[in-house]
């Protein structure tokens, strides 16, 4: 009776109720939180836009590619965390749900600690890596030193929103992160509008921003600590051997995924950098159009690997299979939105964040290749929620290798130097990655082998 109600008070179980409620009732918090998310990160390239022109916009973009290299590591073990949680919760097993959330906490700690020096370190080395334009070099200099103090807090944020999801939870991450887009935006408007800071001023806007959600978030489990069964001592964040040789067998290999996938992306951006000033600003602009028009994408492809995860470890098959075929409904419709704001009205979206001609125009082709990025996305994210919420860690890696080093680099060399297709061939190579990868996915779930896999709970 006791973990019944700790249950339903930490959480929601995933394998009862109508699943395009349950889905749906699921997955909208985690819509908003991404758009909430995005949204903040979007108003940063919009202020330094406006008020330090492309050079600001640049900066912020390139200085920005460190961060955006070390958060999907951080997700990743979150998300290993909350594949494991989710089964565990699942099968009703409270003792090892709690030796997870203090191992998975440790860990992510950790590494956050690990990664800022590492970032502070080589970030000189990395600028020229990805050719930055000297123009922009020193405003990159000072988001990427800046932002990278911010570490400690995305992984911790993301650690305990990990936790939340694998119980069912998806409402509170919401809170969190819209204390953060509201510290951001108002310190960007100070910082950057105000005051002048430039790329710093953004830099310092993020940080901040970020403090207060992972505040916010640890502050919420603790007032909670006994549905939880979280404590503030050391005993508690001691590591667990068997919790975290699973986290790290489902982590690693999502790591190296995520670093194949945002390694291929920083070859494609150095290269496309090479192209000058208006084409960085182009693709900078574009690949934050991108994430905010895949926000619906990818909140219902987690809401679906968070159910499909609790219903694996509750022996629920039929509906596992449900749950995909109504994700992928519900995917490829927002693909299909997004595809008609990029087609009618491209230079308005790219007027959000720039006032150079130059830009939009060439803006106007990056979101025609766009459309397939949409496309492809929804397929290849709600297949591989199988592959994530069945805890198939090697598959993850291949994906991820299949998705950055083979389709993604791959594409780009023959669009751009067997076609000749110039710096479109990048924008097509990027859309095009997610192709071999979401075949993969899709023959994976139709041949059922999911249902045979050993569970992490076994």
């Amino acid at each position: 009776m006791q973990t019944a109600i700790k249950q339903k008070k930490v959480g929601t179980n995933l394998t009862e109720g109508s699943i395009i409620k349950t889905l749906l009732l699921f997955s909208i918090p985690l819509i908003m939180t991404n758009l909430i998310q995005q949204l903040y990160s979007v108003v940063d390239l919009m202020v330094i836009g406006k008020f330090a022109g492309s050079t600001g916009t640049v900066g912020v973009a390139i200085g920005g590619e460190v961060a955006d290299l070390l958060t999907p590591m951080a997700t990743a073990f979150a998300g290993a965390g909350q594949v494991y949680i989710a089964q565990l919760s699942g099968a009703k097993d409270d003792r090892r749900v709690k030796e997870t959330v203090g191992t998975l906490l440790t860990l992510m700690l950790g590494l956050s600690f690990v990664f800022t020096v590492i970032a502070v370190i080589t970030h000189r080395s990395i600028l020229s890596l990805l050719n930055c334009p000297p123009e922009a070099y020193s405003q990159a200099v000072s988001y990427l030193i800046v932002t990278t103090l911010g570490f400690p807090f995305i992984f911790g944020y993301n650690a305990i929103c990990g936790v939340l999801r694998g119980m069912g939870e998806s409402k509170r991450p919401l809170l969190f992160i819209s204390i953060a887009a509201a510290l951001n935006i108002f310190m960007d408007l100070l910082l950057v509008a105000v005051f002048h800071l430039g790329a710093m001023g953004t830099a310092i806007a993020t940080v901040i921003a970020q403090i207060g959600s992972c505040t916010a978030a640890f502050i919420f489990m603790y007032r909670r600590k006994e549905q939880f069964d979280f404590e503030l001592k050391l005993s508690y964040f001691k590591i667990k051997k068997e919790a975290l040789l699973i986290i790290l067998k489902l982590g690693i290999p999502k790591m190296v995924q995520t670093v194949c996938i945002r390694f291929s992306l920083l070859w494609c951006n150095a290269h496309i950098n090479s192209y000058g000033l208006v084409a960085s600003a182009t693709n900078s602009v574009g690949n934050k159009i991108q994430k905010m028009c895949t926000v619906f994408v990818s909140a219902v492809d987690t809401g679906a690997g968070a159910m499909i995860g609790q219903n694996l470890g509750a022996r629920k098959y039929d509906r596992v299979k449900k749950t995909v075929w109504t994700a992928l409904g519900c995917t490829l419709t927002a693909a299909a939105v997004a595809s008609f704001l990029a087609l009618q009205i491209p230079e308005v979206l790219y007027g959000f964040f720039t006032n150079d001609p130059a830009v939009i125009e060439m803006g106007i082709i990056y979101m025609r290749i766009l459309v397939l990025t949409f496309f492809l996305s929804a397929l290849l994210g709600t297949f591989q929620a199988v592959v994530t919420g069945s805890g198939f860690a090697s598959f993850s890696f291949l994906i991820g290798m299949m998705d950055g080093v083979v389709c993604r680099i791959g594409f780009s060399i023959l669009f751009v130097y067997g076609l000749g297709m110039g710096i479109t061939g990048f924008f097509y190579g990027n859309a095009m990655a997610r192709s071999l990868p979401a075949v993969i996915c899709f023959l994976y779930f139709i041949s059922g082998k999911w249902k045979t896999r050993k569970l992490l709970v076994e």
